[in-house]
């Protein structure tokens, strides 16, 4: 069956930059399944369907066969188990995600010794690009074209439209 790898995250919405990250991984395995966490505890701006579909189409454009979509809650070591993988995916765009991601890998590790936390860095046109800022940019009208696919472009115009 080959490597199975996990990326997951909020994806609220997804970026180019985690896009850049996903090709890689696509590279490196054999199957990689982007994970959307659905947290409770934190009210998500999309709604998990939306970013599921939005991911989807994305994946349609860049034509990476071998990446599947999927959701879920709790732990994200459980979801590794789940589905059969030991290996998670992380990006990296600067130093400063480093520490954050280096302790969430090392608290994984310690709950769920098998698994590895492979870090990708993204490139760096991508470096400063995060959800919460294509959020800020959209909310004011602002062009997201150069940090989001067309699919999450398409959905907040026509989320800006209907306000």
């Amino acid at each position: 069956m080959g490597k199975t790898a996990v990326y997951p995250g909020s994806f609220d919405p997804i970026t180019k930059g985690h896009l850049d990250v996903l090709k890689k991984a696509s590279k490196m395995f054999d199957r990689v399944i982007i994970a959307v966490l659905k947290n409770d505890a934190k009210k998500g701006f999309l709604p998990t369907e939306d970013r599921i579909a939005l991911i989807e189409e994305a994946l349609k454009e860049m034509e990476l066969h071998n990446v599947e979509v999927d959701s879920f809650d709790g732990l994200t070591i459980e979801y590794a188990k789940h589905v059969g993988s030991d290996i998670l995916i992380r990006g990296l765009r600067a130093v400063s995600d480093f520490e954050y991601e280096m302790q969430l890998s090392q608290t994984n590790s310690a709950l769920a010794p098998s698994l590895t936390t492979v870090f990708l860095i993204t490139k760096p046109k991508y470096n400063f690009i995060s959800s919460s800022t294509v959020k800020e940019i959209a909310k004011y009208g602002g062009d997201i074209s150069k940090f989001v696919p067309e699919s999450v472009v398409k959905y907040f115009n026509k989320l800006n439209n209907q306000i």
